[in-house]
């Protein structure tokens, strides 16, 4: 997908601030943070969102598994961290390319729409 943005950060076109890489996710620093702590982890394959990606069960754990890894590594693992899917254009989607956010570092309040 030459015009999707994280198919260029997934290729190595644009810059990114890598968190972790790994064979087929990889997850970087959000360049418009909501909180201390807010990595994107994406696949490197291009899914345009949660529920197309849905169809491939192995990716899907695999990139769960990486966002649990970002907690890990981010410090934030033990003390709690908010795990954000956006889906479609009313849900805030704003790159058709799967991605959660992971974010923590802080309480976070209810509800976040």
């Amino acid at each position: 997908m030459p015009e999707c943005l994280f198919c260029g950060i997934a290729a190595g076109e644009i810059p990114a601030k890598i968190v972790l890489d790994a064979a087929r996710t990889l997850a970087f620093r959000d360049i418009n943070p909501q909180a201390p702590t807010h990595v994107l982890v994406i696949t490197k394959a291009h899914y345009p969102n949660l529920a197309t990606l849905a169809a491939d069960e192995s990716l899907l754990a695999e990139l769960v598994s990486q966002v649990h890894e970002v907690a890990r590594a981010e410090g934030i693992a033990d003390s709690g961290y908010r795990v954000v899917f956006n889906t479609g254009g009313h849900a805030g989607q704003s790159v058709d390319h799967v991605h959660a956010h992971v974010i923590g570092g802080r309480p976070m309040a209810w509800t976040p729409g």
